[in-house]
């Protein structure tokens, strides 16, 4: 098993010298100060980037698809029916989405394990909308010095302006985020016609307006906040890398002593002098979304965007130094120990993950398109027809999970003679009936107080789809 690797905590500490014994009270919650992110470019920005844009083309026009006479996705909750594409699930199956959030928890581990952070820093929804925001403020504010300038100066009409058609262009995100987030709920295409018109419903209102807010807040203001105080992903992460887990490190074996020098200076006459590679130029820090000093060690609130790998690689290239001071590499590596990839932690979640999406496979694939429960009455284990015949009452669930309305065939066998006073039942699509049946049969063919009995619906139009239920039949022996 391989061992744990600390995370360290470098919130700075308001009381900076401590006598030994001397307690100290630290904050749960420090002031925020305010991260100006400098834009780099660079072989991972560029990856994150095409995921970003990816990721929200699809998020935006998804809902605008059509298949057939309704959204390709459209979550129909008055209808109770969930369109995904070419499949429709009801409420009744529940325990495929528990099963698809299961999937989805494993597969986070296992990437978790594998390479740390890199689900927040190329595709969680946060980052995405927050470097979305960030690079709106970039075209709209300037370079990250100017933006401090433009902070520290008095209001004018330039500040004004500027300031104006970035809050301005952050609503309007904000809001198209909203309506496109209720368009998974109501179709797009109406939704988008009737809010103008105020012909919408209230509740559609609601939840464009609040995740409108709660988009603008998020991305434009909270920001990094949300990924320190609010993630709980944040917290126990590193309760899940080992010391092979791929992470951003900063080799301070090369880069230390770091300081400024003469760009003259080769690589090895640097080292000759004394210099670590590192020129303490505070370029990753100005990158970081989070505003940390990935060089102070590994910390929870690195999100792993690698915006320090890119913007450290452009300053080795310009100093003539090797690339690599700063990279996604492993603790293990760091100190010239071998990095072991295929641990058995690793290979227990990713058989664990295979096994579970082969499972859901299986489930979706093997799905029936009806339900049907058998509940035999307790209350009455059996009574005597006017006929002199035995009879038993049960109660039927029938759910219709098809898209077309169907009337179902109801057969019961496994005793002779065994009648059931009900043969047809009329479900419409994604909806269900429950009804009340007597079964009789004969007092001759009971020669056991409990026969087994099956019971069989099938679709009249269909005989593809069915399904039997097994029950006991109760009766007194002669």
């Amino acid at each position: 098993m391989s061992e744990k690797i600390p995370t360290r905590d470098v919130t700075p500490d308001p009381v900076k010298h401590h006598q030994p014994g001397e307690t100290v009270t630290q904050e749960m919650y420090a002031s925020r100060r305010h991260i100006y992110v400098r834009e780099i470019k660079g072989v991972f920005q560029r990856l994150r980037r095409s995921a970003n844009w990816a990721l929200m083309l699809a998020f935006f026009l998804i809902p605008w698809i059509q298949w057939g006479d309704r959204p390709a996705v459209w979550f129909d909750l008055p209808g109770r029916e969930f369109h995904i594409f070419g499949a429709t699930f009801y409420p009744q199956e529940f325990m495929l989405l528990s099963w698809l959030l299961i999937i989805c928890a494993f597969g986070l581990f296992f990437i978790t394990v594998f390479a740390g952070r890199v689900w927040c820093g190329y595709t969680c929804p946060q980052s995405v909308w927050t470097f979305l925001f960030i690079w709106v403020e970039h075209r709209l504010e300037g370079p990250r010095n100017r933006r401090i300038k433009l902070d520290k100066r008095e209001m004018d009409a330039d500040k004004l302006r500027r300031k104006t058609a970035k809050h301005v262009v952050w609503l309007a995100i904000a809001a198209a985020t909203g309506i496109t987030f209720v368009g998974y709920f109501t179709p797009i295409r109406d939704l988008v016609v009737a809010l103008p018109t105020l012909e919408a419903h209230g509740w559609s209102y609601f939840w464009v307006g609040f995740f409108t807010v709660f988009t603008y807040l998020n991305a434009g203001w909270l920001r990094e906040q949300v990924c320190i105080y609010m993630c709980p992903y944040a917290r126990f992460q590193s309760v899940m890398f080992d010391r092979d887990t791929l992470i951003v490190s900063y080799d301070s074996a090369r880069g230390e002593p770091r300081g400024p020098r003469k760009k003259r200076l080769s690589h090895d006459e640097a080292r000759a002098a004394g210099h670590g590679d590192c020129i303490d130029c505070d370029l990753c820090v100005q990158v970081c979304p989070t505003g940390i000093d990935i060089r102070e060690g590994l910390q929870y609130e690195c999100i792993t965007c690698a915006a320090c790998i890119d913007a450290c690689d452009s300053v080795m290239d310009k100093m003539g130094y090797p690339r690599g001071l700063i990279r996604y590499t492993t603790e293990n590596a760091l100190e010239g120990k071998p990095t072991h990839i295929l641990r058995p932690r690793l290979l227990g979640y990713l058989a664990a993950l295979l096994v579970m999406i082969g499972l859901f496979a299986w489930a979706v694939a093997d799905r029936a398109a009806v339900g049907f429960e058998v509940e035999r009455d307790r209350n009455e284990l059996f009574r005597m027809t006017r006929d002199g015949e035995i009879s038993n009452v049960y109660t039927l669930t029938v759910r219709n999970l098809d898209r077309e309305d169907h009337t179902y065939r109801l057969e019961a066998s496994g005793l002779p003679g065994l009648v059931l006073d009900t043969e047809r039942v009329s479900v419409p699509a994604g909806e269900s009936r429950q009804l009340v049946i007597e079964a009789t049969v004969p007092p001759e063919s009971i020669d056991l107080p409990s026969h087994e009995i099956l019971l069989r619906l099938e679709a009249i139009d269909d005989p593809d789809i069915g399904l039997e239920r097994d029950s006991r039949f109760i009766g007194e022996t002669r």
